[in-house]
């Protein structure tokens, strides 16, 4: 399935990242990558978790943070391919530390 679009989020850091936008439910191959959980809005996109894994293809209805993320609307997901787990680990704190999320444990 195409991306519906891409999202550009800063990190703490100042440094910007893509991300490319499909619905929730898309299949993805099994890459390492960040993701965001996203809740659309009228003209944007309102980030629910951030996080990182070592397989994109990993079921995200069965997250630790599910119930968090149908509870707050979830409709889409960002994803952001990289294959080292050291760099995604340094992008994700970067995010996480200039966002307040509704499902990250903060």
């Amino acid at each position: 399935m195409a991306a519906e679009g891409k999202v550009t989020v800063t990190g703490q850091s100042g440094t910007k990242y893509d991300f490319e936008v499909y619905p929730w439910g898309t299949s993805f191959s099994p890459v390492g990558g960040l993701y965001l959980v996203l809740k659309k809005q009228p003209t944007n996109y309102g980030i629910l978790y951030i996080g990182q894994t070592g397989n994109l293809s990993d079921r995200f209805d069965n997250h630790h943070q599910a119930q968090c993320f149908k509870q707050n609307g979830k409709t889409h997901i960002a994803v952001r391919g990289e294959g080292s787990e050291p760099k995604r680990l340094a992008i994700e704190t970067d995010l996480i530390r200039n966002y307040s999320t509704s499902c990250n444990l903060q």
